[in-house]
């Protein structure tokens, strides 16, 4: 399962969303998230869904990436529509009734609706951010984003810092856990056999090299900023200079217009739609 988590990962290409500013990417994930919240009625909802198959289309990350950071949530996913499915309850008639199960129309909607939702931020929270920019871009935009907030002695060069670093290590984590599982498998441990207490004392093998691997990390991480003079962002330089482009500022138009078509759109409700159609047709 952890060789599937994706989270934190960068790949490299040249599609749209790989060139657009990185701040303008901070930006429009924050556009995103709001479009896909605000989204309660099916058409808004629908409209959302469409935007975040664009955003994959423009993306250029292949397909088995993103069904590869969606894996590892299918149960949450699963159970989150499963408790608003069941129960949510309407003022219709019943869709289902058996014994104490009772499905209302209310329900179904609602478990879609909750289900495209997270699929949505999911999907486009790791195409926006994790995909298609690396650490280093990632850092210079949340540092130039909050610079107006070092008037007020914030510490924002070392606030990026930390996130960059956060995210750097989390695939390598990831395949030190796995390392550390094949090896304890080799030494015949077992983790999947009995109850939850033994399950989670198998744990334990795992764990204590994973925290004494990741200090270890740390310390050479720490060893070698000291090596480089390290002292903070204070007088330092960078290397590539962020540049925003026409078409960076076309795209943020787009989304902007997209969130403010699904504040209107989620005032249509669904039969209104289908009663529109019907009488076009």
């Amino acid at each position: 399962m952890l060789k599937d988590v994706t989270f934190g990962q960068y790949f490299p290409g040249n599609s749209l969303l790989h060139r657009t500013d990185p701040r303008i990417k901070i930006i429009l994930l924050i556009e995103y998230l709001v479009l896909v919240l605000v989204a309660e009625s099916l058409p808004a909802v629908a409209l959302s869904l469409c935007f975040t198959a664009f955003l994959i289309a423009v993306s250029g990350v292949r397909f088995g990436i993103l069904i590869k950071s969606v894996k590892p949530l299918i149960f949450v996913l699963a159970f989150t529509a499963v408790i608003n499915l069941f129960f949510t309850k309407g003022e219709s008639e019943p869709l289902l009734e058996w014994k104490f199960i009772t499905v209302y129309s209310e329900g179904v909607r609602t478990a879609v609706t909750m289900l495209i939702r997270l699929l949505s931020m999911v999907l486009g929270s790791g195409i926006l951010i994790s995909f298609t920019t690396s650490p280093l871009e990632l850092t210079d935009a949340i540092e130039r984003l909050l610079k107006p907030l070092k008037a007020i002695k914030v510490p924002v060069h070392e606030f990026a810092m930390m996130m960059s670093i956060a995210l750097r290590f989390i695939p390598t984590l990831i395949e030190e856990t796995n390392k550390i599982i094949s090896a304890q498998k080799a030494r015949c441990a077992d983790f999947e056999s009995g109850n939850i207490i033994k399950r989670l004392k198998a744990l334990v093998p795992i764990l204590i090299p994973l925290f004494v691997s990741a200090i270890r990390r740390a310390e050479e991480l720490a060893d070698a900023m000291e090596c480089r003079c390290y002292r903070g962002g204070e007088g330092r330089t960078k290397l590539k200079v962020m540049k925003t482009r026409p078409t960076d500022f076309v795209f943020l138009a787009s989304v902007t217009l997209f969130t403010v078509a699904i504040f209107f759109v989620n005032m249509i409700e669904f039969s209104e739609v289908i009663a529109f159609c019907a009488d076009i047709f």
